[in-house]
């Protein structure tokens, strides 16, 4: 079993910057693709970004390329996302999930039914 667990949500004023944390215990690899999701109300959970297990592979949703970096470090079992320039648009709950395995493809990172692990998310609001 894998437990995740997101930090780092908050009020922030647009254009400011926040930091998310995601912090795994358990049966976690270092080689499971890791990435973030986000719920706004009355939407649906939507992917945001993804890394592969070393880092080299990232992905991210169109509308957060350039504000938004995904990161990992393996040996503290933690995933972060670093985000700038933030936006009213980006207020939502934010998960962390893991997927039991790596995943090669974009088709792949980008889809939440690929994940098995999801974290109980951490609110981030962004005010006008």
């Amino acid at each position: 079993q894998v437990q995740l667990v997101e930090s780092g949500g908050g009020l922030v004023q647009a254009g400011g910057s926040r930091r998310l944390s995601c912090g795994a215990s358990g049966r976690i690899l270092s080689s499971n693709a890791m990435g973030w999701f986000r719920q706004a109300p009355g939407k649906e959970r939507e992917f945001v970004a993804s890394i592969s297990w070393n880092g080299g592979s990232t992905y991210y949703t169109d509308s957060v390329k350039g504000r938004f970096t995904i990161s990992r470090d393996n040996a503290k079992h933690t995933v972060y996302l670093q985000m700038n320039s933030l936006k009213p648009e980006d207020t939502a709950i934010y998960y962390c999930a893991a997927s039991s395995r790596g995943l090669h493809t974009m088709v792949d990172a980008t889809n939440q039914y690929e994940y098995d692990y999801w974290g109980q998310g951490t609110q981030v609001t962004v005010s006008s």
